[in-house]
């Protein structure tokens, strides 16, 4: 499957997007506030995002919860639902673009765009691609007991299975190693 840098960066955003809210009553927001909104746009370069608002922030926050919806999917008919229905509320307006020294791609909001439409529209294009592909199942959470962060499989062989090698699967293989290193002893 090829994924061309515009679709990494949407992807990049939904995944950053998803991982924001919080896992449970306990656990703070990560878009909190405007400022965070702000620092999430910086980050992720969206282009074409006029002055910010709460209103923003609130739609913005929408549109998480349905992101989430979408990772959460047991299949693909019901993410394909889920994007079409992200999509279309955006109004989407394909049109190509060459801006800030890119090469051509596809921008798939209406110029003047909210953010929120922005990333609805963007964002679930390119989920949409791994549905059409018959790669909905690269849309996964982190399978680490303690952690159900969002994350896009691009393993050659579909094999991850946690949001970050480093500490999720590698805090579970310590335990797992602990564990075999007890029982062997005791």
């Amino acid at each position: 499957m090829l994924i061309t840098h515009d679709t990494r960066c949407a992807l990049d955003a939904v995944v950053d997007l998803v991982n924001t809210a919080p896992e449970d009553d306990t656990t703070p927001d990560a878009l909190p506030d405007l400022a965070a909104l702000e620092d999430f746009v910086r980050k992720h370069e969206i282009s074409d995002v006029g002055v910010l608002s709460e209103f923003d922030l609130s739609a913005v926050r929408k549109i998480r919860g349905r992101f989430a919806g979408i990772f959460a999917a047991p299949d693909a008919r019901a993410a394909a639902g889920l994007i079409n229905e992200l999509v279309a509320a955006a109004g989407t307006t394909p049109r190509l673009t060459d801006h800030d020294g890119y090469d051509w791609h596809v921008h798939y909001f209406a110029p003047g765009a909210s953010v929120a439409d922005h990333l609805a529209a963007d964002c679930g294009m390119a989920l949409a691609f791994f549905v059409v592909a018959g790669e909905q199942e690269r849309l996964r959470r982190c399978e680490a007991p303690d952690c159900r962060r969002a994350f896009v499989d691009l393993s050659r062989n579909r094999s991850r299975r946690y949001c970050d090698s480093r500490t999720c699967g590698n805090r579970l293989h310590v335990a797992a190693y602990r564990a075999r290193r007890k029982e062997a002893a005791g």
